[in-house]
């Protein structure tokens, strides 16, 4: 496995693979502006969303901590605000700032859309000349922030592009990576097996207690079997026909050799080096969406009959071991680990592959997402807004 890569290292340490300038709405109303300067000063990148109005509690403080992570991830060389109110922009703005990015906020009110846009679009083109300057260095492979989540997962999930993830997490975790996976539903049925990789009794206890909260979560509204979404109809296609069977493939993409060394609320930013668990949701695009906000730089997306997720800021790498779903689907596909099933390959040739294209995605190519233009930004919600 190769020991560097070539990445921009940010003011905070950090090192991203990307130089996105975004442009981030502090809330619905206000993705007309952020898509306007974003057709304004080309190159810039907008994340439009529905939400941010009326939220509360809980519900609001993840809201704010997905949209800060999402501005202060090191792909993002700096970000421009917008939003309705000045207080609520501030306080995202402030939380970008934090990490030392370039950062400027606008709010909507007293201003009107003109304005707001004529002003935002002027601080875009400065970010934007200034970030196109910036030089990529070499950093380490230990700098590297890794995230995995799996979709449309079916029998050849399990028996090849999951142990593929695992292989690559092995080898990454040696080399001192930063490491997360999460789904906490799509565990269910082997939530012991995740336990018993569980660092210490501090952790196991951490895990059980957030798995057993969505737990209570499902058995509350569900109606016949995880609210009639898990295993999914795709799923079912593919040959998984409980949860229990779709939850011993996922677990495979955390390796044979990783120990699962702390657990991060949504959107949060883990402390240290390691694999992490994150509480979250096991749907494509809010699941990315978390880890783009919690850090991750790049994500490891394993595939049986096809997914098509990407994200804005977090370059999303395709692995699937399936023959039909990398003929039929192939523009999707970054690493094709078919080979596994017909045994021309080992499991540590597949990790290989994976880590190879990991690092060229992480020097600078682009992947299928990417090039496809899928640019998926979910933010998960708590409960209904007030």
């Amino acid at each position: 496995m190769q020991t560097t890569f070539q990445g921009y290292r940010r003011e905070n340490g950090r090192v991203g693979v990307r130089n996105h300038v975004v442009i981030l709405p502090v809330d619905d109303l206000s993705n007309a502006a952020c898509e306007a300067v974003a057709n304004n000063i080309k190159g810039a990148l907008p994340i439009p969303h529905p939400y941010g109005r009326l939220q509360f509690g809980a519900d609001l403080d993840l809201h704010f901590r997905t949209l800060i992570g999402t501005g202060s991830n090191p792909n993002v060389a700096a970000a421009v605000v917008i939003g309705i109110e000045d207080q609520w922009t501030k306080k995202v703005v402030d939380g970008i700032a934090a990490t030392g990015k370039p950062v400027t906020g606008f709010g909507i009110e007293l201003h009107g859309d003109h304005d707001t846009i004529m002003r935002a679009s002027k601080a875009t083109k400065e970010y934007m000349q200034w970030a196109s300057e910036l030089q990529r260095v070499s950093c380490e492979v230990k700098e590297l922030w890794v995230s995995t989540k799996c979709g449309e997962s079916d029998t050849t999930s399990g028996c090849g592009a999951n142990p593929t993830v695992g292989d690559a997490f092995d080898k990454l975790y040696a080399a001192g990576a930063t490491l997360v996976f999460g789904e906490t539903t799509e565990l269910t049925g082997g939530e012991q097996i995740v336990a018993a990789r569980c660092r210490d009794d501090k952790v196991r206890s951490e895990f059980m207690r957030v798995f057993d909260r969505y737990q209570a979560v499902i058995n509350r509204n569900k109606t016949s079997d995880l609210s009639d979404s898990q295993p999914t109809k795709g799923n079912i296609a593919g040959g998984l026909t409980t949860i229990e069977e779709k939850a011993l493939g996922n677990i495979q993409k955390i390796g044979k050799q990783c120990r699962v060394d702390g657990v991060l609320d949504k959107a949060e930013t883990p402390t240290g080096p390691g694999l992490w668990f994150m509480d979250s949701s096991s749907a494509a695009a809010e699941m990315v969406t978390l880890c783009a906000a919690a850090g991750y730089v790049v994500h490891f997306f394993p595939t049986g009959q096809g997914n098509v997720i990407g994200n804005p800021i977090l370059p999303v790498i395709k692995v699937c071991a399936n023959p039909r779903t990398v003929r039929t689907m192939s523009e999707h596909v970054d690493v094709d680990t078919s080979g596994l099933l017909q045994r021309a390959i080992t499991m540590s040739d597949a990790g290989d592959k994976l880590l190879d294209m990991m690092f060229r995605t992480a020097n600078g190519r682009l992947t299928a997402a990417e090039a496809l233009g899928h640019r998926e930004f979910v933010l998960t919600r708590l409960y209904e807004s007030a």
